[in-house]
């Protein structure tokens, strides 16, 4: 495991121990005591969540579940590939919980310019690792990695887990 994986993921353990300890105010509530807060949301709550998202932005959307200056937690569901993107500051886990693709990580992002024309959709990625992904995968994607869903098995729907560093 090279140093830099090893620092995201340390980093991502570390970040998702201060968001569970952190207290959270949205969705359903329900308390243990008063320092022990959590949001449940079933997965119907989601769903339909994802169903009123896709009338506005029917290529990808998401359900929130908590979204705070420091980090981001949603149910993504793509039905078309997007162009590829990196997070300067941002730390992503995907776990896959239904569909596949294929996920390319690394590389460089090129971008479309005015002579690719309008059938162009979106950035890709050159020299980066393609691997299909699948219900039940867990992809940890370091802060400034390029990262895209190239191909499509269907629709992909996971849970995206972001924590933003520090500046």
């Amino acid at each position: 495991m090279t140093r830099n994986v090893r620092r995201a993921a340390f980093t991502a353990i570390v970040l998702a121990a201060c968001v569970c300890a952190e207290p959270l105010v949205p969705a359903r509530i329900v308390a243990q005591s008063s320092s022990a807060a959590a949001i449940y949301l079933t997965e119907g709550e989601l769903m339909t969540t994802l169903k009123e998202a896709a009338k506005n932005a029917p290529a990808m959307h998401t359900a929130p579940v908590k979204n705070a200056d420091r980090y981001r937690v949603n149910v993504v569901q793509r039905t078309t590939p997007q162009g590829a993107i990196a997070h300067p500051d941002g730390t992503e886990v995907h776990h896959i919980v239904d569909g596949g693709g294929t996920l390319v990580t690394g590389g460089t992002i090129i971008r479309p310019t005015a002579a690719s024309g309008s059938g162009s959709s979106g950035a890709t990625i050159d020299g980066g690792v393609s691997r299909h992904v699948a219900k039940g995968d867990v992809i940890l994607i370091p802060a400034g990695t390029p990262h895209w869903y190239k191909d499509l098995d269907g629709t992909i729907t996971y849970l995206e887990v972001r924590f933003d560093l520090p500046r």
